[in-house]
């Protein structure tokens, strides 16, 4: 028998400890677990920022443009800018007499305090007052002045719940002015759709939720045939994932780092799956010992359980948690930020269940199945029994067939386009206010691409002296309109305003700003002087730069360091090689199917351009967490004397169930973002539910067992288990003698 790793003595003493102490520790956890929650809650949104550009390195031009922008213009990364239209209500053109009481309208808005209404979620000193004065001035006239368009800013997260408060008061009270004087408003902008699009996903979040919530526990029911077994894990994970939560955002707060506003939400999906998949390791693994030692104590199983299923467990979050820190190399700093927060928070949950979990078994031992009365009979073989004998019949047949399918779903990858479009997926008001505007003035109007220019030499910059630039601007193919060029204070910087005929969101205005925009930029720029272009269209050019540059980095690193620790975790060179080879064609068959789905079947312009990233963490991440689980298994059993073949049979028999589950629960978390109106959060919550699916029943289910019972003990090559150093008990005699009848049954 293999000696055990250090790590093993430091795990069966965290479980050992929780379950001779469950009580104390279960409250430390609930007192932990509650104020984490809180403190994240409250702070979250202080954390967090929403600016895509200000994650691009400065050696990037939209970078650049931005830090120009700061500097010279006061523009501050948390300025919202909304775009308010202004028409008459009876439809007719505006009249001189209109656009003056529009400005002075403008004006009594710019100088009034806009409050934050007080909300029953505020966390007493925690919450942040958001109340301030927009600054609203003119932008332009529509050609036939059918309407005006006036800018507003407003400053702070636009995801936090208080400013976009802040922001609905304010659209009342304009709309409410300019009602009185016979007006009409509409509303657009980053803003005004964030906001518009969180109203209109409330009722879709709350029901994603409740079927996310319905679907594991109907799970958990139809499994264990106990609300306990279906309720208490989903409770102990919904408090852990608030303290893994309250852990990011108070160590981002500390090291003054900001992370992008939709790693909470990624927090949570990614806890409530693997904090489920663990706990229901621990609970298949723990009936199983329950039946088959009635006699033992349910803490003392609690705690040889535990220990046992907790070095799988450790492997698997330790492989989690060093592919996100591949993130870390990331130039990309929202990739930078997402690996360590993701690995921080798989870390507290695997705490969570060396602790927490086995003091929870520990605690209700058999109740925890109650009314069941599983734990009184040997079960039947049922469909793990079946599948288990046709792996170890068949095995050659489902290689070949795993291959075959993953492989046609890998065909997708053949044309695949990454998409950087970043629309909401839903018609709101702010879209079609936007819509209202381009009809009359070029789409890019409520976001326009900026040029930033900077005297190199020392100097001031006068508008005569760009006159050629903005002359070769207006000449570029696909720029609707050039604004006036303006000067910074002090003369030293000056700004043009691009307005494109595409929409700054697509792919289009990308490739005009990348190419021609920045061409006739670099060919007219004046001597003496530098500039850089900014604007949605121009950064997620560069990001499209960025991601291409890091996902040729992280993809190697994180695939050198899980097959290192692989390597070490399963101690063998042949196995973690299968693991890998398994796991990559699992992630190129979900990304090919992706690209299948949506690129060529739903036409959209491409697969959304973090999925590749998401999805090799995920899927070669998580997926490889099941491998872990039968890996495991397959070694323990093969430690039995008795044929290669038998072992591998337990192995499936009593580990598919678990990962089976698991793989419904995780598929189902992931699964919920697919509801979302917005396009990129439905590709990845439809690619990773799709790539779990394949990860639990093709790989680790079928072709990881079938490769094992082709190779036999050979696959643990150099230390081979199953030596005779166990004694072989009557229980492994009988399925031996079992699986002896199966396989040589007729048609084998």
């Amino acid at each position: 028998m293999n000696a055990p790793l250090p790590e093993d003595y430091v795990i069966r003493a965290l479980t050992g400890f929780s379950t001779r102490n469950p009580w104390k520790v279960i409250a430390a956890w609930t007192v932990v677990g509650v104020f984490l929650t809180m403190l994240g809650q409250a702070l979250v949104y202080r954390a967090s920022q929403t600016q895509a550009g200000d994650f691009l390195p400065d050696k990037y031009d939209s970078a650049a443009a931005l830090k120009v922008a700061e500097d010279k213009f006061g523009i501050k990364p948390d300025a919202n800018a909304v775009t308010l239209l202004v028409a008459r209500s009876d439809g007719k053109v505006l009249t001189a007499s209109d656009q003056r009481k529009i400005g002075a309208e403008a004006e009594r808005l710019g100088r009034r305090e806009v409050t934050m209404p007080k909300s029953k979620d505020d966390v007493g000193f925690l919450t942040q007052d958001h109340s301030q004065t927009p600054k609203v001035g003119p932008a332009m006239v529509a050609p036939d002045k059918s309407f005006e368009l006036l800018t507003v800013e407003l400053k702070g997260n636009r995801t936090d719940p208080g400013v976009q408060s802040v922001y609905r008061t304010f659209r009342d009270q304009a709309r409410a002015a300019f009602a009185d004087q016979g007006m009409r408003t509409g509303f657009t902008g980053g803003m005004a759709d964030e906001t518009d699009t969180a109203d209109a996903e409330k009722t879709n979040a709350k029901v994603a939720g409740i079927l996310t919530v319905g679907l594991i526990v109907l799970l958990n029911v139809l499994v264990f045939r106990s609300l306990l077994a279906a309720l208490l894990p989903l409770l102990a994970v919904v408090i852990v994932g608030g303290a893994a939560q309250g852990a990011v955002v108070g160590v981002a707060m500390l090291t003054d780092i900001k992370i992008d506003s939709s790693t909470p939400q990624l927090i949570q999906v990614v806890l409530l799956g693997i904090g489920i998949d663990y706990f229901l390791f621990l609970l298949f693994r723990f009936r199983e010992q329950l039946r088959g030692r009635p006699e033992l104590p349910h803490r003392l199983v609690a705690a040889e359980v535990s220990g046992r299923v907790g070095t799988a467990v450790t492997s698997a979050a330790l492989t989690i948690v060093a592919a996100f820190a591949t993130l870390g190399v990331a130039t990309f700093g929202q990739f930078r930020v997402l690996g360590p927060a993701i690995a921080l928070s798989v870390l507290v949950m695997l705490l969570a269940s060396l602790t927490l979990m086995p003091a929870l078994l520990a605690v209700t031992g058999r109740k925890m199945f109650w009314p069941s009365r599983a734990l009184k009979r040997t079960p039947r073989e049922g469909t793990a029994g079946r599948i288990s004998a046709l792996v170890t019949r068949r095995p050659l047949t489902l290689i070949v067939a795993s291959v075959a399918l993953l492989a046609a779903l890998g065909a997708g990858l053949a044309g695949i386009r990454m998409d950087y479009g970043s629309e909401s997926g839903r018609d709101t008001p702010a879209s079609a206010t936007a819509a209202e505007i381009s009809r009359a003035l070029p789409a890019g109007v409520s976001d326009p691409t900026t040029v930033y220019i900077t005297a190199k030499d020392g100097g001031t910059l006068t508008t005569s002296r760009l006159d050629g630039l903005s002359r070769s601007l207006a000449g570029v193919e696909g720029v609707g309109k050039v604004a006036r060029t303006a000067l910074s204070e002090d003369h030293r910087a000056a700004r043009i305003d691009l307005y494109l005929s595409a929409d700054p969101q697509t792919q289009k205005a990308r490739d005009l700003v990348s190419g021609p925009v920045r061409a006739a930029v670099a060919g007219h720029t004046p001597d003496g002087t530098e500039a850089h272009v900014g604007g949605t269209a121009a950064i997620f050019a560069d990001i499209a730069t960025a991601v291409d540059h890091d996902l040729k980095i992280v993809f190697p690193v994180a695939a050198v360091l899980i097959a290192l620790i692989l390597l070490v975790l399963l101690r063998s060179l042949l196995a973690p090689m299968i693991l890998m080879v398994s796991v990559g064609l699992g992630f190129a068959a979900t990304l090919g199917a992706s690209a299948l789905v949506f690129q060529h079947m739903l036409d959209k312009p491409g697969v959304n351009f973090t999925l590749p990233l998401v999805l090799f963490l995920f899927v070669v991440a998580l997926g490889t967490d099941y491998n872990i689980l039968i890996s495991d298994r397959i070694r323990e059993e093969m430690e039995q004397p008795g044929p290669a073949r038998a072992a591998v049979a337990r192995a499936v028999r009593h580990t598919a169930p678990a990962i089976a589950t698991a793989g419904l629960v995780l598929a189902g978390s992931f699964g919920s973002l697919a509801v979302t109106p917005a396009p990129s959060t439905q590709q990845i919550g439809f690619a990773t539910a799709l790539g779990i699916l394949l990860s639990a029943f093709v790989l680790s289910i079928v072709l990881v067992p079938a490769l094992a019972a082709i190779l036999g003990r050979s696959i643990w090559w150099p230390i081979r288990p199953g030596r005779g150093q166990r004694r072989h008990t009557p229980q492994h005699r009988a399925y031996d003698q079992e699986w002896d009848r199966a396989t040589s049954s007729p048609g084998r």
